[in-house]
């Protein structure tokens, strides 16, 4: 039986036992993590090999780390990972020997214009050993001699992809994606996995589900590319529509950045929602919604889903953006600035979109090439004419065969646009027609077996 995260005491607790861990894109901390998510969600893991080529990239070598530290002369400890796993740049050679403050200074990474933080640096790519610390810690530095020491290995290893998919009515599928590789923060990092646990939780309870929904958690960027590399065409076969979730915390209005596409469904729910073009309260939908376009040059996992190969409906959700907020990537991204209370909201308001989106329906003209012949079926007048016989009743007539016009020219605007992937909702603010009239067109349209509802 799963674990469950309905109250705050439970998400805190999930928080408290992740947020100290060291994390990476590959290693024992990932693995760690990864495990106690399995909680909560029952992931079936992919693996990818050290060394394997995964699109343009290849699979790195596992990195495990078991101390980093630096000492003074006298033997005291300058910094140590054990009080915080931000203290080493992130794949960090080994490294154990002495050095003055000059020569330490080179391997030292701060932000200098928040000297109350320490950064959080990575170098997976391209070998180097390095420390993080406070600006305010190194300026505070006597010169000295300095003994540091990282002990850290380079192995092959497996890259590992969690997965867990919950079936529906319909073979299509709303993905649900996020990462798992930073270490100690908690906007930028644990806010994404733990609203995914949260929505998992509640999903699987849905009586009824429409979508069949896929949950993916990957380290960022290479595992993305991994599961895209051996899951990609049978994503582009059946998804439907999907949120990449980051950066949820933070007690500002949700954010939705578009997919490469700009018309998926959670895109065109999200810019009707930010339009006000209907009244979100009646489905507890999200207010004040933010909508970015979408730019391959920031942001998540997203960039991978959306790559032109692929160009998968994917969006991203996220509320305390990342890079707009001076707490990204440091430790001062803690739990407070996240706030649990804010992850319900994020959940909350996601669920709501997709809820919406389990409403809707999507019709498939079942005669695509070229107009159909409407005369055959009754929906198209059998005289077209400009002129009026009974010029005594011309003012009724004229009523008459405008809204016979108005209809047929619906009808065939209607089945213009059914391809299968304009919900009934964005049909009816296309042909300009309230939610009786759209349903009256279909059950019409659905009677002359000229549409099937898009499963």
């Amino acid at each position: 039986m799963q674990n469950s995260l309905e109250s705050v005491d439970e998400v805190d607790n999930l928080f408290d036992r992740l947020f100290p861990i060291m994390r990476s894109i590959m290693g024992n901390g990932y693995r760690e993590s990864l495990n106690i998510l399995k909680e909560y969600i029952p992931f079936n893991e992919h693996f990818y090999d050290s060394g394997t080529d995964v699109l343009n990239w290849r699979v790195p070598l596992e990195w495990n780390i078991s101390e980093a530290y630096i000492e003074n002369s006298k033997g005291q400890r300058i910094i140590d990972i054990k009080d915080s796993t931000l203290h080493v740049v992130n794949y960090s050679d080994p490294v154990d020997g002495y050095f003055s403050l000059t020569e330490l200074k080179n391997h030292i990474y701060t932000i200098p214009t928040i000297k109350n933080a320490i950064p959080y640096t990575i170098s997976y790519y391209k070998k180097r050993w390095g420390f993080c610390m406070t600006q305010e810690q190194l300026d505070s530095l006597p010169e000295d001699s300095y003994h540091a020491v990282i002990k850290s290995s380079f192995e092959p290893g497996k890259l590992v992809v969690g997965e867990c998919v919950l079936k529906g009515q319909s073979k299509k599928e709303i993905l649900l994606s996020t990462y798992l590789c930073h270490p100690s923060m908690a906007n930028n990092e644990l806010s994404g996995p733990i609203v995914l646990a949260m929505l998992y939780n509640r999903i699987k309870n849905w009586k009824n589900r429409k979508y069949t929904y896929r949950f993916v958690i990957t380290p960022e960027t290479i595992g993305a590319i991994s599961y895209l590399s051996d899951h990609g065409e049978e994503l582009k076969k059946n998804l439907h529509a999907g949120f990449v979730l980051t950066c949820l915390g933070g007690n500002v209005p949700l954010r939705i950045k578009l997919s490469r596409r700009g018309n998926s469904p959670f895109d065109i729910i999200s810019k009707e929602i930010s339009s006000g073009s209907f009244d979100s309260a009646i489905n507890n939908l999200p207010t004040n919604l933010r909508i970015n376009s979408f730019d391959a040059s920031s942001g998540s996992d997203e960039r991978q889903y959306c790559s032109p190969g692929f160009n998968l409906p994917v969006s991203q959700v996220a509320r305390l953006v990342y890079a707009e907020y001076k707490e990204y990537h440091n430790s001062l991204d803690t739990k407070e600035l996240m706030g649990i209370e804010n992850l319900f909201s994020s959940c909350n308001q996601i669920e709501a979109i997709l809820k919406f989106e389990e409403e809707q329906k999507y019709y498939i003209n079942r005669h695509p090439f070229g107009e159909v012949k409407l005369g055959d079926y009754d929906l198209y007048p059998s005289l077209n004419t400009n002129g009026y016989k009974d010029c005594d009743k011309s003012n009724s007539l004229k009523q008459q065969i405008n809204s016979i016009n108005n209809f047929v020219g619906k009808v065939m605007n209607y089945l213009n646009l059914a391809d299968g992937t304009v919900s009934l909702h964005s049909m009816s603010k296309k042909l300009g027609c309230d939610s009786a009239e759209i349903e009256k067109i279909t059950a019409i349209l659905v009677e002359k077996d000229l549409i099937s509802e898009n499963l």
